[in-house]
């Protein structure tokens, strides 16, 4: 694969705020002493008036991020994934889910690939907090075009928001302008042997790993499935009948995340052989990202790995 440049979806996180605050006066930005880690320090330079830093009480945070909600405004609350998600999940379920405030939460720094921070911040349960929450959309984008087409479409969608983006630069695979659309997913390569469904991160790897298998006599179909809830039923349904053989990828626990909302939809709707690739119900280490990627199993060589022994 030709050389691509790399960038941060947190990234273009940052970047999509300035964008959305320049072209709407509703928009407010909140973090918990992290701003220059989770790049809404741009927002913090360019509109200054907007932006409140709670220091570490991420739990106060979402809790004024809800009543901002409640005046109309369209709060952008940030910290990392372990934070966002883990300390301040009753805030989170009680003040802005039950009562289905339109608060946007940017939780940055997701998954093992957080590296050198260790197993204490490595969190790879937060898809599974936030699918439960009733009305929660939940989303981890490809690359940073993605992640600033996520963020347009989470301040359009009327309702509480969860977006996953990480420490690390990724390739970025998408042509600038792209279209997103929450709860569709996107066919990135045709094929017929097995179809490998991937978010974050793991889209890249899995066009990788679906080129190597190519050279293996494999033809695998890669969907980059950036919406975790809505799932994009139809799509998966249809790579299950075209593919009957499928492989999710997520830099997450297997339990509770896409693998398992692949799986619950497949049980009941439509039979179908899956094999989950993400982390394996262990906590992580500290370590060099591109190291630990490999080391739990969460690289190109791995899927094409399984993918190989899947489809004998």
């Amino acid at each position: 694969m030709a050389e691509v440049k790399k960038i941060a979806t947190r990234e273009g996180y940052g970047a999509a705020l300035v964008e959305l605050g320049k072209a709407h006066d509703n928009v407010v930005v909140l973090d918990a002493d992290l701003a220059g880690a989770t790049k809404t320090s741009v927002f913090q330079k360019a509109f200054p008036d907007r932006h409140f830093d709670f220091g570490i009480a991420e739990a106060n945070m979402i809790c004024a991020a809800a009543g901002m909600a409640t005046t109309g405004l369209v709060p952008f609350a940030a910290s990392f994934a372990m934070f966002a998600a883990g300390r301040a999940y009753e805030q989170v379920r009680n003040s802005v889910g039950y009562p289905h405030l339109n608060v946007k939460i940017g939780a940055t720094h997701g998954g093992i690939s957080v590296g050198e921070d260790g197993a204490s911040h490595q969190c790879c349960e937060d898809f599974a907090l936030m699918r439960s929450i009733p009305g929660m959309v939940v989303m981890s984008p490809a690359d940073e075009v993605e992640a600033r087409a996520m963020v347009k479409a989470a301040y359009e969608h009327d309702g509480p928001v969860y977006m996953r983006f990480g420490r690390s630069a990724v390739p970025v695979i998408h042509e600038e302008g792209t279209p997103f659309a929450i709860g569709k997913g996107e066919i990135l390569r045709d094929g017929t042997d097995v179809a490998i469904i991937a978010n974050g991160l793991l889209v890249y790897e899995a066009v990788v790993a679906a080129e190597e298998l190519a050279a293996r006599g494999i033809n695998a179909m890669v969907i980059n499935m950036a919406t975790i809830k809505p799932l994009d039923e139809e799509l998966v349904l249809a790579a299950a009948r075209k593919c009957g053989r499928i492989i999710t990828c997520e830099e997450h626990s297997i339990i509770g995340g896409l693998g398992e909302a692949v799986c619950s939809l497949l049980s009941e709707k439509l039979p179908t052989p899956v094999r989950r690739i993400g982390v394996n119900d262990v906590f992580g280490h500290s370590g060099p990202a591109a190291a630990l990627l490999k080391e739990f199993g969460l690289s190109a060589e791995h899927i094409a790995e399984v993918a190989v022994e899947f489809c004998k």
